[in-house]
């Protein structure tokens, strides 16, 4: 079984299902209300595992009761958890509309551990950047151990720990940040020639697109919830790169696992198994 070590954040989501997404000052309604786990960490560890991976999640919690109950959400989606505790856990609120589209505002915790703790040993790690030091540490190791060490690469990506990775891949609002164009292709371009590993964005419906020319596009599919397909599109692809497949298949197989979860409303019981790919 591959074995993953996804790095970063993990949450509890608020999430409010509504008719359109809100705008303005004004009260609006939600038509139905969940409490569930997220984060980009958190949420590919659990696709990851969900498709047969063997998956360890280096994250950091508040000393609270909302890290409790995270844990225990945690622990039951079988992942093991290498995760210091102190100060505030991260929370978010998301707003779900009728086509499948959100707005998320999230915040990022406080008073958190720093320091990453000791590594596992791992066949490919993935990281986000919302704990820096953690995600040097692992993508160092996983330079040194010769495997891949893919991020999550989101707005705000720092340069030093993007060039740390062997691939890079971008949301397409993330792209636009990191090089400063808003063209896409004119921004993987520049991207690429700025960092040494294999870079590539993601565009929902559009699929994904690499620097070297690769493109693969996404399953045609009716959305009705997109939260988190994302972060489960980066569990499946570094999960399919540590069993060894090529950037093409890699890149099918995280589309196809985020296409399903599109089509499902839901958190983490929505993300697909691997009997899901396999009869999709």
């Amino acid at each position: 079984m591959a074995r993953l070590l996804v790095c970063g954040i993990a949450v509890i989501d608020y999430v409010h299902r509504m008719e359109a997404l809100p705008s303005g000052g004004v009260k609006h309604r939600s038509t139905a209300f969940d409490r569930i786990g997220g984060g980009c960490a958190a949420n590919a560890a659990v696709g990851a595992a969900r498709l047969g991976g063997d998956v360890t999640l280096v994250s950091r919690l508040g000393q609270d009761a909302a890290g409790d109950e995270l844990a225990a959400m945690l622990t039951a989606q079988g992942l093991a958890l290498n995760v210091p505790r102190g100060g505030r856990t991260p929370l978010s609120s998301v707003m779900v509309a009728a086509d499948g589209e959100r707005m998320i505002v999230n915040f990022p915790g406080a008073d958190l551990p720093q320091t990453p703790p000791a590594l596992p040993d791992f066949d490919a790690v993935l990281c986000d950047c919302r704990w820096p030091e953690a995600a040097e540490a692992a993508l160092r190791a996983a330079r040194v151990a010769g495997r891949p060490g893919v991020v999550d690469a989101e707005k705000f990506t720092p340069s030093q720990i993007a060039a740390l990775a062997s691939h890079i891949v971008f949301s397409a609002p993330g792209l636009r940040d990191f090089a400063g164009i808003d063209a896409l292709p004119r921004a993987l371009s520049d991207a690429a020639a700025r960092l040494p590993g294999d870079v590539a964005y993601t565009d929902g419906p559009d699929g994904v697109t690499w620097a070297n020319g690769l493109h693969v596009p996404a399953p045609a599919i009716t959305p009705v919830d997109t939260l988190g397909a994302g972060d489960l599109w980066h569990g499946a692809f570094t999960l399919a790169l540590a069993r060894g497949e090529a950037l093409d298949a890699a890149s099918r197989f995280a589309n196809g696992a985020a296409a399903i979860k599109c089509t499902r409303p839901g958190g983490w019981e929505a993300y697909p198994t691997a009997r899901d790919l396999e009869d999709a």
